[in-house]
């Protein structure tokens, strides 16, 4: 076992924060933070973190306060080689599901040596329909937000009610930098805070739309949730038994569009590419490496497979997603050369074989309405356009159907915010599977009306619906198509 140490070089005391992450979890832990780690060790300046939580895991909030805001990072090339990075780029962590933790949060958003906000809060963090990336105005949260502006709920919440408070002070704004996985991110995130401010404030948006920067950006890094026997395990080989510990791969990837007025760290200077236009790459990683992950979420699952390393073992899996990325994927992205997407499958694949991660399926299936558009169905409709064949884009959907109709019939929770709808359309009583599939594919808010509209294509997705829920092998539907 070969182990390399890196320690941490700061000392907090001498640097001011400079930027707030909203979510704190696993990932911003080991790559917002981890190159802020790096950029101040390299350089120094205010550039420190304060990382907020919004209404959960408290129990993480505690126990990084507890470690003074210190914690490990484990970065596994494989089960024998690992590196163990020492973090403590972040000095705040806060906890904003109380009335005194959403006032902290607010002035330290609202404080004038902060630059920059970043956000790690999964698509439905955005409450954005998934379609039209139009703001959920009738959601629960927006409707609170709405009529309570100064005590918010949602992250968009929380940016309009500070940056509100920067105009009326006179102050510069702050730049919000989305690092999750949506096409335009920068773009959509704009699109949701000026939605929800002119719902509070018309003139407030419009001076958000003219005076605040959203940039786009492209995040790439595998970051399992780490479970009971992950710190077994991690405490076995290295010792460390702290419960704030991170597991991740070795590779790691940011590409940021470079618009930042009120300035920035040196990001490029430890890795991250600063560049004019993140949209190809995010669209190469979006498709390709999410779009695959959602295939092996779905179709692993009901392979009976529990990691990614797992499913990647089986042979007919692997067929699958060399037809996806290479036949269905790849004509989609005309901004890269052939070498070079064959290059970042072959890397891809590489990646989803690394066994020391231990990547739950479970875990990427979570949220799978607010994915789909984004990793599948636009690749979909751009293909149904030259009458390309798409079979693993239709496996995968009728796989995500035939995934939520199991678990609606063990009543075990599918992790979606669209969960209750989806189950009362697989709970109907003695629908067929074409009315299943057809009742899946009426939702606006999920899937385009090109798709429904296509009936050799929905014929085919009800055909790979019934033998899923049927118990065919998923072997058997992927050697039918690939």
């Amino acid at each position: 076992m070969q182990i390399n140490t890196i320690p941490s070089s700061l000392d907090p005391s001498k640097h001011q924060v400079g930027i707030v992450h909203i979510g704190l979890g696993a990932f911003h832990r080991a790559h917002q933070a981890v190159y802020g780690e790096q950029v101040l060790a390299l350089h120094g300046g205010d550039w420190m973190i304060a990382s907020a939580n919004i209404r959960s895991n408290y129990q993480l909030v505690e126990q990084l306060n507890k470690a003074n805001n210190q914690y490990q990072v484990i970065e596994y090339a494989d089960s024998q080689h690992f590196t163990i990075r020492s973090i403590k780029a972040i000095k705040q962590t806060l906890f904003s599901g109380t009335k005194e933790g959403g006032l902290d949060l607010i002035n330290t958003l609202v404080a004038p040596h902060i630059k920059i906000v970043t956000l790690t809060v999964t698509e439905k963090g955005y409450y954005l329909a998934p379609s039209t990336g139009a703001l959920l105005v009738d959601n629960p949260d927006i409707q609170h937000d709405i009529a309570s502006p100064d005590t918010p709920k949602t992250a968009l919440g929380f940016i309009v009610v500070a940056l509100k408070l920067r105009r009326e002070k006179g102050m510069p704004p702050f730049t919000v930098l989305s690092c999750d996985n949506m096409p335009h991110n920068g773009k959509r995130t704009k699109n949701a805070v000026v939605a929800l401010a002119h719902a509070q404030n018309p003139a407030l948006a419009q001076w958000i739309e003219s005076h605040v920067a959203f940039p786009s950006s492209m995040v790439d890094r595998i970051v399992p949730a780490v479970t009971p026997e992950d710190l077994a395990d991690i405490e076995r080989d290295t010792g460390i038994s702290e419960p704030t510990v991170v597991k991740c791969e070795q590779f790691s990837q940011w590409v940021v569009e470079d618009h930042f007025p009120a300035g920035r760290p040196k990001w490029e200077d430890v890795g991250v590419e600063m560049v004019d236009d993140v949209a190809q790459y995010e669209m190469m990683k979006l498709r390709m490496l999410n779009g695959s992950h959602s295939l092996l979420a779905y179709l692993g699952s009901l392979a009976g497979y529990k990691t990614v390393a797992q499913a990647m073992q089986d042979e007919a899996i692997g067929r699958l997603l060399e037809g996806f990325m290479l036949k269905e994927v790849a004509p989609t992205l005309s901004g890269f050369p052939e070498s070079m997407l064959t290059d970042y499958y072959q890397r891809l694949i590489a990646r989803f074989k690394n066994d020391s991660l231990q990547h739950q399926l479970i875990q990427i299936a979570m949220d799978g309405s607010q994915k789909l558009p984004q990793r599948w169905l636009g690749t979909l409709v751009e293909q149904r356009g030259v009458f390309h064949k798409t079979p693993a884009i239709e496996l995968g959907i009728a796989g995500w159907m035939a995934f939520i109709y199991l678990a609606e019939k063990a009543q075990r929770s599918i992790n979606d915010p669209l969960e209750s709808d989806l189950f009362n359309i697989m709970k109907q009583p003695n629908a067929t599977a074409s009315e299943l599939v057809t009742a899946c594919l009426s939702r606006d808010d999920i899937f385009p009306v090109e798709i429904r509209s296509d009936s050799d294509c929905v014929s085919r997705m009800v055909h790979y619906f019934s033998a899923l829920i049927n118990k065919t092998r998923v072997q058997e539907l992927i050697h039918s198509s690939y």
